[in-house]
């Protein structure tokens, strides 16, 4: 069976150099350390990490947590007060969400993408910090922030950027650095909010990256970093080599770039619809709940493993199947993909 539906997108969590990464710090650190990072959780290859991040990024400096849904949860709380207001994505993630509710700050949300809406709402707002909270990828559409049009008006109206990039750190852009290479924005971007439980070794962990002020803010008074545990040893060594690899090479974004174009092509040339452009997630469009699910269905008897997504996951009448390209797909396998959708549509009707 060929997985199509997991976020390995640089094949990077079976990688032997990562394993080997892993396994050595497990040898050399130990399974845990049985604390939080401000008692005794922190080691030399925690710091070693975050200082990894930040030259990946040119950010000032990075703080890890044990997920991104930890970073998410715990930044805005610290960051923003009643007299500050956030501007947030309609269709951000739910961890993106859920931290927005712990904070005090003044709440907006904008409509998905729609740059008119979020200047009517900045322009109306006289709170004393704004800031815009985006995801880089809309991982249920496999769409992309407009990133330079929401930093030009962050620059017009003063505001802050957030970007959550779990859906594009390592293999978006050129050289992976993710959505802001990607549109040209690098260094307009404020604080990144990222995975490592995706493309960078598919374990755990996530962190945030930039200004330094902003990251001794979060050591000092974050929440989800004073009260869970640290990384692991072993997930922190493998993750330093996923780093290694990917700043002494673009050799690995370059192949996610390839078979996505294949595999987007070869869909819309079969008569598939397809949500997104560029991003190697590729929702096919199917519309009905039940045909996503029975399609999905068929594909895993051909040996195609994807999922169907219907409501509450996406809205009614927007039911689909996401499929995820990977680095580690090799252009056979993707022809063997396509060519099962193409069997089961014909089947179905839907081509």
């Amino acid at each position: 069976v060929l997985n199509f539906c997991s976020n390995n997108y640089l094949g990077l969590s079976s990688h032997p150099e990562v394993v080997k990464a892993g396994h050595d710090a497990l040898e050399k650190f130990g399974n845990g350390l049985s604390s939080v990072r401000f008692i005794c959780g922190t080691q030399t290859i925690h710091k070693q990490l975050e200082d990894a991040i930040s030259k990946f990024h040119g950010t000032e400096d990075t703080i890890l947590y044990i997920s991104c849904f930890d970073a998410n949860a715990g930044i805005f709380e610290t960051l923003m007060t009643p007299e500050d207001a956030i501007f947030s994505d309609q269709l951000n993630h739910a961890s993106i969400i859920d931290g927005i509710r712990l904070s005090k700050a003044q709440k907006h949300r904008y409509l998905n993408r729609d740059m008119a809406d979020l200047e009517r709402q900045l322009a109306a707002s006289t709170a004393r910090t704004k800031m815009i909270v985006t995801d880089g990828v809309f991982s249920m559409d496999g769409t992309i922030a407009p990133l330079p049009e929401i930093c030009d008006l962050a620059d017009k109206y003063g505001a802050l950027v957030f970007m959550d990039e779990c859906h594009a750190t390592g293999f978006l852009g050129a050289t992976g650095r993710g959505t802001d290479e990607l549109t040209g924005t690098q260094g307009r971007v404020d604080i990144i909010n990222s995975t490592l439980g995706k493309a960078l070794g598919g374990a755990c962990g996530g962190y945030t990256t930039g200004p330094k002020e902003v990251v001794e803010l979060l050591r000092q008074r974050s929440r989800p970093y004073l009260f869970s545990n640290t990384m692991p040893p072993a997930v922190v060594g493998s993750a330093i080599k996923v780093f290694e690899l990917l700043m002494s090479s673009s050799e690995l974004p370059e192949l996610v770039a390839r078979n996505t174009k294949h595999f987007r092509n070869r869909m819309t040339e079969a008569g598939f619809t397809l949500s997104g452009t560029e991003h190697p997630i590729v929702p096919v469009m199917l519309y009905d709940a039940a045909l996503a699910t029975s399609f999905a269905d068929e594909l895993l008897q051909k040996g195609i493993y994807v999922i169907g997504f219907s409501f509450p996951v996406v809205p009614k009448g927007l039911a689909r199947i996401r499929v995820q390209m990977s680095g580690a797909h090799t252009i056979e396998q993707i022809d063997r993909c396509v060519d099962a959708f193409i069997e089961v549509g014909k089947a179905k009707g839907v081509i």
